[in-house]
């Protein structure tokens, strides 16, 4: 059975971007006695009106657009019923990470006690994330309007030992898996099987793991500008307080705050031009920009991971039973497509910043593509090749997915947020944003290499030094894609907790 650190322990009263991040690894989550509690006082009062003659949705009736016909005789085999329908995704299978991020989505809005499941169903999902258990998803099927029903029927029926799941990231069959991770499979009556499936757990998650990587390659955008302001040896003249406050936007006062604290100390060369290109004097604008859509959709998406996301939703103290659409993803749809335009344009600064310091005629004089002897060796020319091919894509697949509406299941969902597919989008372009920095950030290492002034301001030194030790110099050509990958992981550790952190 894996390990667990006690590290990695997670309370439900508010889950985070941040926390989701730590569901890809076994993970001990906090579920006191008033929550058990709580979980079982609605499950009584919903088992109630399961068992009385007024219809709920989903225990008397057949599901979706089939609402007015009845459902199977009892509420097992209905829950037999829906799973099994519903097994019908297509597509490569999800990371590991993303699923086991979303089966914590999912246990928080369960655990608040307004769905009546039952109360081993959410010590099951608490006992898989303390394991390397994690169900096989695969990529397509959800529309996420009635929630993500396909993919979590998934990740139910793998609760139960049925279709195939991950143990510790190896593919095998679900019960098998269970059995190795010391896991008992998760028997499902009543509500339980709609509540799993009736939320939009797989949105909520991939848009916050989006959110929490993004937050960090802003951090490291506004880093990376500022080490190549340092090494160019520009004048910090484009951050001026004045200047930045007369703009009128306080997220480019703090980018502007946070590069000129990393700048402190900078001796400008005094041999640049008077006004620098746009990609070096327009950063704390675009910055600024991007941060307070980051901002604004690491809001919108925190609502959704803490909300209830379900239907209908059970209140025992009132005794209703409340039909509607808490189970709609608009909100996350529209804050996942919000975070691809800013990871696209973030993408595009960084592939601008690259392409300057690999010119000749802009870098200050250093070689071609950075190259330490010209014809026989070629520096980074390979590196901005696949940056260029990257930033290409991320234009292709920032169109919003949120306005795609299609009518589907005989127009009871008559209109669609799609916002699974926005936010597994977003959550590509945010890992995609950090190949591309980490392209950036070989090339500024790689430019003091061959002749670039080491940076000045203390912060940016020690940030060049951290690279310069985790990246050799291209003397001479040389296979560059683990180096860039590992370039995007030192500058994550910059901008948590290291020099370059805000």
């Amino acid at each position: 059975m894996t390990t667990i650190h006690e590290h990695t322990m997670v309370g439900l009263t508010k889950l985070t971007p941040e926390a989701l991040e730590c569901a890809a690894r076994p993970v001990r989550i906090l579920l006191d006695e008033d929550t058990l509690e709580r979980v079982a006082r609605c499950r009584e009062f919903a088992q109630q009106r399961l068992d009385g003659d007024d219809p709920v949705y989903g225990a008397h009736t057949g599901f979706g657009p089939l609402v007015g016909y009845p459902g199977r005789e009892t509420h097992a085999d209905q829950c037999d019923n829906l799973l099994d329908h519903l097994t019908a995704g297509q597509g490569p299978d999800l990371e590991p990470a993303v699923v086991r991020a979303a089966m914590l989505v999912r246990l928080r809005s369960l655990s608040q006690g307004l769905s009546g499941v039952s109360v081993p169903v959410v010590t099951a999902l608490a006992a898989a994330l303390a394991t390397g258990f994690a169900p096989a998803v695969p990529r397509w099927g959800s529309v996420g309007a009635s929630g993500d029903l396909i993919p979590l029927a998934y990740v139910a029926r793998a609760l139960g030992g049925d279709g195939r799941a991950f143990l510790d990231g190896t593919p095998m069959p679900a019960d098998e898996a269970l059995t190795l991770a010391g896991l008992s499979p998760l028997v499902l009556d009543g509500r339980d099987a709609l509540a799993l499936v009736n939320g939009t757990a797989l949105t909520a998650a991939a848009a916050g793991l989006a959110v929490a990587s993004l937050r960090r390659s802003h951090a490291a955008a506004a880093g990376l500008t500022a080490l190549m302001t340092d090494i160019l040896g520009c004048t910090p003249e484009f951050l001026s307080p004045a200047l930045i406050g007369a703009f009128g936007h306080a997220d480019t006062e703090s980018v502007a705050g946070s590069m000129r604290t990393l700048l402190t100390r900078l001796v400008p060369s005094g041999d640049r031009p008077l006004q620098e290109p746009y990609s070096i004097r327009c950063t704390p604008q675009l910055l600024g920009a991007a941060g307070a859509s980051i901002r604004h959709a690491g809001d919108t998406v925190s609502d959704d991971l803490n909300g209830v996301s379900d239907n209908p939703l059970f209140f025992p103290e009132s005794g209703e039973v409340v039909h509607g659409g808490n189970f709609f993803g608009q909100p996350c749809a529209f804050a996942a497509d919000l975070l691809t335009l800013a990871a696209t344009q973030l993408a595009n600064l960084a592939e601008r910043q690259l392409d300057l310091m690999v010119d000749p005629h802009r870098n200050g004089g250093l070689p071609p593509v950075l190259s330490a002897d010209p014809g026989r060796q070629h520096g980074v020319q390979g590196v901005q090749l696949a940056a260029t091919a990257i930033v290409a894509n991320l234009r292709r697949s920032a169109t919003p997915a949120s306005v795609q509406s299609l009518p589907t299941n005989l127009h009871n969902q008559d209109v669609v947020p799609f916002g699974t597919q926005a936010a597994l989008n977003a959550l590509d372009a945010a890992r995609a944003l950090r190949w591309v920095h980490g392209s950036l950030a070989l090339a500024l290492r790689q430019a003091v290499f061959v002749g670039g002034r080491r940076p000045t301001a203390p912060a940016c030194a020690a940030a060049m030094a951290a690279l310069a030790a985790a990246i050799p110099p291209v003397a001479v050509d040389r296979a560059l894609d683990a180096d860039v990958r590992r370039a995007a992981d030192v500058l994550d550790d910059l901008v948590t907790g290291g020099p370059l952190a805000s």
